[in-house]
């Protein structure tokens, strides 16, 4: 069976409830605008014992009454996110507040001109963020019930940790970077090409300058040579870290979350008769169908999308927690079967051996460099173009049990 893409999802504020997408641009930092908003919730008074807690849906479960979905930038438009508060049952709130619908609208690209900035740290991976300010965070405080802040990423990052970044996992030697970069001729290898010949310009005529100055040849070539060597070099450094080294956004620990149907299936055949699994709680950005097994994405490691062929690199699984077990209507953790969704897994599922006290279900995924701008679409195509014998093991420090 062939095997396709069967959903997207997109996560502009983190840990709410996604928007569903039928097609979106890939990014090296995940689907274009995915989680570049979060919530912190404020501890203390006013002053310098104040502190931020980030907010996790397993620690904050009433974050999946939250629904989003976006208006994409579009002619002066700059976009917006659609934030919807969905209340929980009566029965199950005492606060009358906490039992409207209210709706709130999130410039999707705000400016950071004058906003407070605040440290934030996911998983021991530190960035800097933007207070939206009052008009947001009161929003968000009334409906939680409790002072929040909504922190805005702008153009800041945070660097992947331990081993999963493909960079990092992959080891590719230096040559086959440049050698895939020349390979994207002539879309995105123009301006290194224009750099080489520029610097091959230079060398030629340093030695000539040199020597008309009454330098010794013997003594000129060689300086040349390292002058020309020492910017070669930095050429390389400088495009490593503008286009292959690998950031995050508000994102736990990669870009992008890949998971199956076939596995989605497997663990809805673990509940009851009639109960299906929402998969929105894996919180995954692309869902493949037509896999030939569940779970078989323990060992992908390459995966080719759509008539682009964008390369997702799967370099790392992803354990699971209480997230699973959130009732969205409620706002709390799930009763009876659909509340043990992460105690089954735990039965069967705990095959990393980095993290061996928790649970897997799906890949956390890189987007290969040369792909940034591709478009993917429900209904694209999906390869496996590279396997691996055995699972990956967890090793970001922020994560292993």
């Amino acid at each position: 069976m062939t095997m396709k893409v069967s959903q997207l999802y997109l996560y502009p504020i983190k840990s709410l409830r996604p928007t569903s997408l039928d097609t979106a641009v890939l990014t090296s930092a995940g689907l274009q605008f995915d989680r570049r908003f979060m919530l912190l919730k404020i501890e203390g008074e006013d002053g310098p014992k104040q502190t931020l807690e980030n907010m996790h849906i397993p620690h904050y479960p009433e974050m999946g009454l939250f629904q989003t979905a976006v208006e994409f930038p579009k002619d002066d438009d700059e976009g917006k996110v659609l934030v919807t508060y969905n209340p929980p049952r009566p029965q199950d709130v005492s606060d009358p507040k906490l039992r409207e619908i209210k709706h709130l609208e999130v410039p999707l690209c705000p400016s950071v001109k004058n906003k407070r900035q605040i440290p934030v740290v996911m998983h021991k991976s530190p960035t800097t963020g933007y207070d939206m300010g009052p008009k947001y965070n009161d929003w968000f405080s009334e409906c939680f019930g409790f002072p929040v802040i909504l922190a805005y990423l702008g153009s800041n990052s945070r660097k992947v940790l331990g081993t999963m970044a493909p960079e990092k996992r992959n080891k590719t030697p230096w040559w086959r970077i440049w050698y895939e970069a020349l390979g994207q001729i002539p879309n995105k290898a123009i301006p290194l090409l224009l750099i080489w010949f520029y610097l091959l310009i230079r060398a030629i005529d340093i030695p000539i300058n040199l020597i008309g100055n009454s330098l010794a040849p013997q003594i000129a070539f060689p300086a040349a040579a390292a002058i020309l060597t020492s910017w070669v070099w930095a050429t390389h450094v400088l495009f490593l870290r503008l286009h292959v080294q690998t950031r995050i956004s508000f994102a736990d620990c990669a870009p992008y979350l890949v998971i199956s149907q076939s596995s989605i299936d497997n663990v809805s055949a673990r509940l009851p008769e009639g109960k299906e699994m929402d998969h929105t709680k894996f919180r995954p950005n692309i869902v493949v169908s037509g896999a030939d097994s569940a779970f078989e994405e323990d060992f992908w490691t390459e995966l080719n999308v759509g008539s682009t062929k964008s390369r997702l690199l799967l370099t790392g699984n992803c354990v699971r927690c209480q997230s699973l077990n959130v009732d969205y209507q409620t706002g709390g953790m799930a009763k009876g079967e659909t509340g043990t969704v992460l105690k089954k897994l735990m039965k069967d599922r705990r095959v990393d051996r980095g993290a061996k006290f928790s649970p897997v279900f799906g890949r956390y995924s890189f987007l290969h460099w040369t792909g940034h701008g591709d478009r993917i679409r429900v209904g694209d195509e999906v390869n496996v173009v590279a396997r691996s014998k055995e699972r990956t093991i967890t090793d970001w420090p922020g994560l292993t049990n």
